[in-house]
């Protein structure tokens, strides 16, 4: 008869009390200190800017190659690669660092005397959420030329590097949805399946193929991020270069995190699982009444204590279960979508608790499918119970998932025009299709109940079992043709070591078969089987749905890097066109400078400047300096020395302006050797 377990005791209520502030101090501290790791980002990162532009034609060689980024990167020395039209590296490979406030970039510096012709401008990096990003771009040095240099077609994170670091990812996942899922089925559910080996061997190679992948994934982020050569995984200096990162701090405190579930698992399945036993033989014999008198009592505060205890390591083992859980899901939180974006310091709990209500419905999905198809004998009231924290999981999940939807895709567009979007629409659907097989399974669940009472009730006035009477066994029959051959079989046996295996042997094959009978002699289980065995294949498709989508570019990024390319300029597109009257003070030291800045926007522009003296007439001024300055940001003043094109008249071209904003315009003007006077005025560029 199934025992359920005794409500906790007053002193065990009360020592958890106690320690309860603890607890939530530890796990606080634990989560903070994640936490405050993560700054404020855009999901992704992507190139806004570079210097000199794409497809720019400078007059002459640039001393240096800057990017800028939308958000904070790692780059390293060999990040940008600068090659001229034969291939051969221009660079120095020393990265720069010219970031300042909210400003993002890295440069390289160049050799000097470089000859005209197309250069091609490789990097690499990898954005504040874990993941590689890379581009390519050309310039010209004079006029654009032929060049053997070919555009890199292999995106970062791709090839078979790649490939291989994904099945890792999804290993990872699927990993920790069984180890945190099977043990939440085994503490919340069915206690009783502490003890038995399968539901052991599931939780266990849970926790091996969390642990395997998680190593795969540290040594294998070097060329993942880099190279994308498999001998790199070699690489004790990469190695070392990871550690230092986020993402290395995040595997590194997975593994150490494994190591405490190594423990848990180890008392789960061993001092909890004999307690356990005991608890349940100790009521057992309670329950039927053996003995009496004095006998019976000490019997019966025997069993009490039992279940006192057991049920007290059982809290333990819950309260220490969820902080080491929580902390692995903290890994992914810490290093991933959460941690960039709007709000991540709602994000990343949030993402947790995603997490964890994942693993308690799918892992616990697949702990339950492998009871019903192992144990012949799990009890109706612990499929009753996953029903149960199966539903609050789904309540979890569709509260957390509504606000990372919004988080990450930010418009109703992006849900159809992003690829994020288009995932999560498919990541929607298969849980719909989960949600109604688990209907159909709480049904099973019902019927089961209802063939067990009926068979029950049948069992009680034949006194057999219930399992005798699901399988069809005639115990009597069964009791007095095979003990007798048994027993002489045995007797013949006990001089031939090979006969007495062989006979363990087929008593064990019988064993299996009768088991068997009695799975398949329940129609409401082999139903009920049959629908949990759907839920895990379409859980199986959904969690490679969900790996996919922890690797893609968020929708609210995705958008906001489609509308920089695409969006036009912030004024209108037209010349910028301003006057300044200037006096140096000298004889003939009055007039006016005319600037035309076309097409007066972010990138390549092209100068002209008039000076004109007091009566109108152009004005041959011996020297006329401008530099352009943009105070919001830091950057410049950024001088141009135009040319002389005719008497009065100056002009340049290729006059870069990185960055829209309010832009500040000097225009240095000097009419004698003594005798000069700067003017300047603030113009939009957009």
């Amino acid at each position: 008869m199934t025992a359920t377990a005794p409500a906790p005791s007053p002193a065990r209520a009360a020592r958890a009390t106690a320690y309860l502030p603890r607890l939530a101090l530890v796990l606080a501290a634990l989560l903070a200190s994640l936490f405050t790791a993560a700054s404020p980002a855009s999901a992704h990162a992507a190139l806004t800017a570079s210097d000199p532009k794409d497809g720019a034609v400078v007059a002459t060689a640039p001393a240096q190659v800057t990017l800028s980024f939308s958000e904070q990167v790692a780059m390293g020395d060999d990040s940008i690669r600068v090659m001229d039209p034969q291939g051969k590296r221009v660079d120095t490979g020393e990265l720069r660092d010219m970031c300042s406030g909210s400003t993002v970039r890295y440069g390289t510096a160049l050799h000097s005397g470089l000859p005209n012709g197309t250069y091609t401008v490789a990097w690499q990096a990898v954005s504040a959420d874990s993941h590689p990003v890379s581009g390519a771009f050309t310039f010209s040095v004079g006029a654009p030329s032929a060049t053997s240099v070919s555009l890199p077609d292999r995106q970062a994170g791709g090839g078979p590097v790649g490939v291989v670091y994904d099945i890792a990812r999804y290993a990872a996942y699927a990993g920790f949805t069984v180890l945190v899922g099977g043990a939440a089925f085994i503490l919340l559910c069915w206690r009783r399946g502490s003890a038995e080996r399968p539901l052991q061997k599931l939780v266990v190679r849970g926790w091996v193929t969390l642990t395997a992948a998680t190593l795969a994934m540290l040594v294998l982020r070097t060329p993942y991020t880099g190279s994308g050569k498999f001998a790199d995984v070699f690489d004790l200096d990469g190695l070392q270069a990871v550690l230092e990162t986020k993402t290395g701090a995040s595997f590194v405190s997975r593994l150490l995190l494994l190591g405490a579930a190594a423990l848990f698992i180890a008392v789960l399945f061993g001092a909890y699982a004999r307690r356990q036993k005991t608890s349940s033989a100790a009521e057992a014999v309670d329950e039927t009444g053996a003995g009496d008198g004095t006998g019976a009592e000490a019997e019966a505060e025997a069993a009490d204590e039992a279940a006192k205890e057991t049920s007290d390591l059982a809290f333990g083992l819950a309260i220490g279960g969820t902080v080491v859980a929580g902390g692995i899901a903290a890994t992914w939180a810490l290093a991933e979508h959460a941690s960039t974006g709007i709000q991540p310091g709602i994000a990343m709990p949030v993402d947790i608790l995603h997490l964890l209500a994942v693993a308690a419905w799918l892992g616990g999905l697949v702990a339950l499918l492998v009871a019903l198809h192992k144990v012949p004998d799990i009890e109706r009231e612990a499929v009753q119970r996953f029903s149960k924290v199966a539903f609050i999981s789904v309540l979890v999940l569709a509260v957390t998932g509504v606000y990372q939807s919004w988080r990450q895709l930010g418009s109703w567009s992006a849900l159809t025009g992003t690829s994020y979007g288009r995932l999560l629409i498919i990541k929607v659907s298969l849980v719909a299709v989960l949600v109604a097989i688990a209907y159909l399974s709480r049904k099973w669940t019902g019927r089961l109940g209802e063939v067990r009472s009926t068979e029950d009730a049948g069992a009680g006035a034949t006194g057999e079992g219930p399992a005798e009477v699901l399988a069809g066994v005639d115990v009597s029959r069964e009791t007095s043709t095979g003990s007798g051959s048994d027993a002489g079989s045995d007797a013949g046996a006990g001089a031939d070591p090979r006969r007495a295996a062989q006979l363990a042997r087929q008593r064990a094959a019988r064993e299996k078969a009768r088991e068997k009978q009695v799975r398949d002699a329940d129609p409401g289980r082999a139903g009920l089987r049959r629908s949990v065995l759907a839920e895990a294949g379409v859980a199986v498709v959904l969690l490679a749905v969900t790996t996919v989508l922890t690797s893609t570019e968020p929708g609210r990024a995705a958008q906001l890097e489609t509308n920089r390319s695409t969006a036009g300029p912030a004024v209108p597109n037209r010349a910028v066109k301003i006057t300044l009257p200037f006096d140096t003070g000298g004889q003939n030291g009055k007039g006016t400078v005319r600037l035309e800045l076309d097409p007066g926007r972010v990138g390549a522009n092209t100068l002209h400047l008039w000076a004109d003296g007091e009566d109108g007439k152009p004005l041959d001024l011996p020297e006329i300096k401008i530099a352009f300055t943009l105070p919001a940001k830091e950057i410049g003043p950024l001088p141009v020395a135009p040319d002389r094109d005719a008497p009065g008249h100056w002009s340049a071209s290729g006059v870069q302006l990185p960055l829209a904003g309010e832009w500040r315009i000097d225009v240095t003007v000097r009419t004698s050797d003594i005798d000069q006077t700067t003017v300047q005025k603030n113009v939009k560029i957009g």
